[in-house]
């Protein structure tokens, strides 16, 4: 007599073995075509609707673009130049700043005192960024706490309020701490034999500095770095306030033309299309050869050490 089917096995057959996981995934698949996939249709769809005013000339073939061909502007390439340079500067300084803090925070800080101080650097979030700008204009305008300072000492006054140096000031205090965060996760799970290996084969601390340690955390260096640049391009409060009219960035470009006196969605929308893929081009290329080349490079110095 032959044995009969198990219900499992009719069960299988009846539901696709793809289904479970889709169900899985549809309630933060509809949540992200609706708040993120959505949305950039729609801009990129605005992107395409030239602003034309009267006694332009269009180019025929290029009339679709011509929001994008209008980005190569000397001025508006300038005002990009600008936000890019920002952007990099405020990630280099809060890489230099924040890894001696991370560091310390997880290799030589007490353990039983980490969190407590971790808190306390990361505290400032939770004020608003908008209260965080204006402190910065009470230290930096020409009556304010800095410049008291220097008086007191009998040394020259500066005034860094409204020029590109006080927007470089503001964004590297705003995100500073997530460069800390990153790089601390990253550095608390440095594996110290190593550490004690290149010291036994004779290596000193900036070789192995240099050979251990910076290739055990290049993945949250890389991580760390993406966040910040990308957080710093988009940033809008602090050129805003800090910067004045000399520090026109691609932020404050995007708001001019959707909510300032230009008035030009069609323009806006490609230029945000245009940091929108940027953006995403950078993330892609960091997933797919970031950790690649991190774990070659940390399995390269190992073999060395």
């Amino acid at each position: 007599m032959a044995a009969s089917p198990s219900p499992n096995r009719y069960q299988a057959s009846a539901y696709p073995k793809w289904l479970g996981p889709l169900l899985m995934l549809a309630p933060a698949g509809i949540w992200l075509g609706l708040l993120l996939v959505l949305p950039t249709l729609v801009i990129f769809q605005l992107s395409l609707v030239p602003g034309i005013r009267p006694g332009d000339v269009v180019n025929p073939v290029l009339w679709p673009l011509t929001n994008y061909v209008r980005i190569f502007q000397p001025v508006y390439l300038q005002v990009i130049a600008r936000s890019l340079l920002l952007a990099l500067g405020t990630t280099v300084l809060c890489l230099l700043l924040g890894f001696p803090v991370a560091y310390w925070l997880a290799q030589t800080a007490p353990k039983r005192w980490r969190n407590l101080l971790l808190l306390g650097f990361i505290l400032p979030l939770w004020t608003s960024s908008l209260l965080r700008s204006y402190a910065w204009i009470t230290i930096l305008r020409r009556t304010g706490v800095l410049n008291s300072f220097l008086t007191a000492l009998g040394l020259p006054t500066v005034y860094l309020l409204n020029q590109s140096t006080a927007v470089l000031i503001g964004m590297t205090y705003s995100f500073l701490p997530y460069m800390v965060l990153i790089l601390y996760a990253s550095l608390e799970k440095l594996d110290r034999r190593l550490l004690e290996a290149a010291y036994d084969l004779g290596a000193n601390r900036q070789q192995t500095f240099w050979r251990i340690t910076i290739p055990q955390t290049m993945p949250g260096i890389l991580a760390g770095s993406l966040l910040v640049f990308i957080a710093s391009l988009g940033d809008f409060i602090n050129p805003e306030l800090l910067g004045g009219a000399s520090s026109m960035t691609i932020a404050r470009l995007i708001y001019n033309q959707f909510l300032g006196p230009t008035r030009n969605w069609g323009f806006g929308s490609a230029l945000s299309m245009v940091v929108i893929i940027a953006i995403t081009l950078a993330m892609v290329l960091l997933i797919k050869y970031g950790d690649s080349s991190a774990s070659a490079l940390k399995a390269g110095n190992q073999d060395k050490a």
